[in-house]
C-alpha cells in the first residue's frame, strides 16, 4: 500500500538518519520517530537537548509515500494511513515493513556494542505508534519505550498477549485535534495490559504537539531507564 514507487515498482529508500552523538562516552543509543510530513531534522535538536550526554540519538526520516488520508498525495510516511477511524482498516504491511527497517537500525546500534538493553525507540504521533508497535513485537529486550500524542497500531493482534517489562512513557494532550486524545486513553488502558512498566500521562490543553512539561517528563524517563 504505497510502498512502491509509482513509476518503476522501485522500493523507496529511506533518507540517511539524522544523528547528534553523544558527548560523553556512548553507552547508549536512542531511536526517535517523527510524525507524517516530517524528517528527523524536525526532532534532533530537541531530543538532543534532553537527553543524558552519554546517550547517541538517531532520528530517521521516512521515505516519501502517497498518503491515503492526504488524498494520495506523496508525504514523508512510516506506512499509510487510511482513515481516522480508531476502529478503520490500517496498513498492516506497511507498518511490518517500518518495523523491519527500525529493527535494523537496533540491530546496528548492537553491532557497534551498544546492548540491546541500552537502547529506547521512541516517536511521535505516527513515529510514536510505530515505536509502540516496534517495542511490543521485537525479539530484543529494549531498555524503553517513549510514545507522543499517539496510539497502538494493529491493536486487535496484541489482546490477550503477556505482558513485557519494557519501560514505557506514554503523553498526550487533552485537547488533541489530529489524534484525538480518547485514542490515546484507549491505547494506554491496552497497553496497561500489555506493559508491566507503563506510565501515561495527561498534558492539560496541549494540542497536537509537545510543550515544556512534556518534555521535561520524557527527560527524566530517559535518564532513569538509560542510567
Amino acid at each position: 500500500m504505497g510502498n512502491k514507487d509509482s513509476k518503476g515498482g522501485k522500493e523507496r529508500k529511506m533518507p540517511d538518519p539524522v544523528v547528534v552523538s553523544a558527548s560523553a562516552k556512548h553507552t547508549a543509543s536512542l531511536i526517535f520517530l517523527h510524525g507524517l510530513g516530517d524528517t528527523g531534522h524536525g526532532w534532533a535538536t530537541t531530543i538532543a537537548a534532553i537527553r543524558p550526554p552519554h546517550v547517541k540519538v538517531i532520528c530517521p526520516s521516512a521515505a516519501k509515500m502517497p498518503v491515503t488520508l492526504n488524498s494520495g498525495f506523496e508525504s514523508p510516511s512510516w506506512f499509510d494511513l487510511l482513515t481516522l477511524d480508531a476502529s478503520g482498516p490500517e496498513d498492516e504491511a506497511g507498518i511490518k515493513k517500518a518495523a523491519a527497517l527500525i529493527n535494523s537500525l537496533i540491530d546496528e546500534e548492537i553491532k557497534s556494542g551498544i546492548p540491546e538493553e541500552r537502547i529506547m525507540i521512541g516517536g511521535f504521533s505516527q513515529g510514536g505508534a510505530l515505536a509502540l508497535y516496534v517495542a511490543l513485537t521485537s525479539t530484543r529486550q529494549l531498555g524503553g519505550v517513549v510514545a507522543l500524542s499517539c496510539w497502538l497500531p494493529l491493536h486487535k493482534q496484541f489482546v490477550g498477549k503477556p505482558a513485557i517489562g519494557i519501560p514505557c512513557f506514554q503523553a498526550h494532550g487533552d485537547c488533541d485535534p489530529i489524534v484525538p486524545y480518547r485514542w490515546g486513553q484507549m491505547s494506554a488502558s491496552l497497553l496497561k495490559q500489555l506493559m508491566s512498566n507503563h506510565n501515561f500521562k495527561t498534558y492539560k490543553g496541549m494540542m497536537h504537539s509537545s510543550s515544556e512539561a512534556e518534555l521535561q517528563d520524557m527527560k527524566e524517563f530517559v535518564a532513569s531507564s538509560l542510567p
